[in-house]
């Protein structure tokens, strides 16, 4: 079993690693964790430039780094029977492309991905061969929910597995 969670780096998504990485321990499953980067071009003198390109990935990569971080703490403490308080990882020294963390019990990968969110999401769940994925869900009003639309409300409408949607 492989489970995918993806994560923003918000409080939401926070809680859906937290999730995500208790359900993958208690069935013995891999965990990948992704980021999307979803980015804006603008057309200069011909050329398709990506501004700020650098800062964002440097944030995404962040962001996977702490995501795993917390993820493998939660795993320790579920496996230990210990409670954690976290800080969503503050102080992680902890490589974002490696296969496998020490502490941990299983397998927890990270994946900087590129695009529209939900797509690439569903896309790489697709690709990677996941059996469920994990969002977190900020619970935006309706009314902008039918205006910008919701990456999770997306994510289970495409989703060819299990979508569980954290709030």
């Amino acid at each position: 079993m492989r489970f995918l969670v993806a994560t923003d780096g918000s409080g939401v998504s926070d809680t859906a690693v937290e999730y995500a990485a208790k359900e993958a321990n208690a069935w013995n499953a891999s965990l990948e964790i992704v980021h999307v980067l979803t980015p804006e071009t603008e057309l200069v003198d011909g050329t398709l430039v990506l501004p700020g390109e650098d800062e964002a990935v440097k944030y995404g990569e962040q962001t996977l780094e702490q995501a795993k971080h917390h993820a493998t703490e939660i795993v320790a403490a579920s496996n230990t029977g210990t409670d954690t308080d976290t800080d969503s990882g503050a102080g992680a020294d902890v490589d974002a492309d490696s296969d496998t963390d020490a502490d941990a019990e299983i397998e927890i990968a990270t994946e900087l991905l590129a695009g529209r969110p939900a797509e690439a999401i569903v896309d790489h769940a697709d690709e990677s061969g996941v059996t469920g994925i994990y969002v977190g869900h900020r619970g935006l009003s309706d009314e902008r929910e039918r205006v910008v639309g919701s990456v999770a409300k997306t994510v289970v409408d495409k989703a060819t597995v299990p979508v569980t949607i954290i709030k």
